[in-house]
C-alpha cells in the first residue's frame, strides 16, 4: 500500500525514473523509494508527515506518508524523507519485520508490477537484496527485451508479477 501511494505520488510530480529499494537485513526492511520528480522546498517536508497537509485540491487530509510514519514507528523504526526542488523526493522508511505490530507486506509481487505495466512512460528500478542474494530490474530493460511489445500488455504484467514474485520468495528463502 504505501509503496504504491508513494510512487503514484511520484509520477503526479513528474518523474520519469522511480526507484523502489528493498533491503531485508535480520528482522528489519528499509524500503526506500526515489523519484527524479519536482520535489519539495524544506518547509513542506517539514509539514509533509502531517495528515492536514496535502497538494491535493480535492480534499483537505493526506493521509499516505502520516500512515507510513505511524507504521513504521510503531515497528520502532522511523521514516525519512530527503527533497530538493527540482531534484526530486526520497522517501525511506525502517520497520523491524519482527515486531508484533509490523503490517504485513501484502502482495508485494502484483504491486511492483503493476506500477511498471501501469505506467509504461516511466521507468520504474526495482531492487531487493537480503545478505549477498540480490535482484535488480527496470521497466526499461523489460521493454528492451520485449522488442516492441507493450509492457502494459496483460501477458507481460503477468510475466513481470511472476518473475518478481519468484525472486522476493529466493531471496527471503536466503538464510541469514
Amino acid at each position: 500500500m504505501h509503496i504504491l501511494d508513494i510512487a503514484e505520488n511520484s509520477v503526479k510530480a513528474g518523474a520519469d525514473r522511480v526507484e523502489v529499494e528493498l533491503l531485508y537485513t535480520d528482522r528489519m526492511l528499509q524500503m526506500a523509494i526515489r523519484d527524479n520528480g519536482c520535489g519539495m522546498d524544506e518547509q513542506t517536508v517539514g509539514r509533509i508527515t502531517d495528515p492536514y497537509t496535502t497538494s491535493r485540491s480535492s480534499r483537505k487530509v493526506g493521509l499516505g506518508l502520516p500512515f507510513l510514519k505511524m507504521n513504521a514507528e510503531q515497528t520502532g523504526g522511523r521514516i525519512e524523507i530527503d527533497s530538493k526542488p527540482g531534484k526530486g523526493t526520497g522517501v525511506t522508511a525502517l520497520f523491524d519485520t519482527g515486531h508484533i505490530d509490523c503490517v504485513p507486506e501484502g502482495d508485494l509481487a502484483s504491486t511492483l508490477a503493476l506500477l511498471m505495466t501501469g505506467h509504461p512512460e516511466i521507468n520504474f528500478v526495482i531492487r531487493m537484496k537480503r545478505n549477498q542474494t540480490d535482484f535488480e530490474i527496470s521497466s526499461d530493460e523489460i521493454k528492451e527485451v520485449l522488442e516492441g511489445v507493450p509492457i502494459s500488455h496483460p501477458k507481460v504484467g503477468v510475466f513481470v508479477r511472476n518473475m518478481i514474485k519468484e525472486e522476493i520468495k529466493y531471496i527471503k528463502s536466503n538464510e541469514l
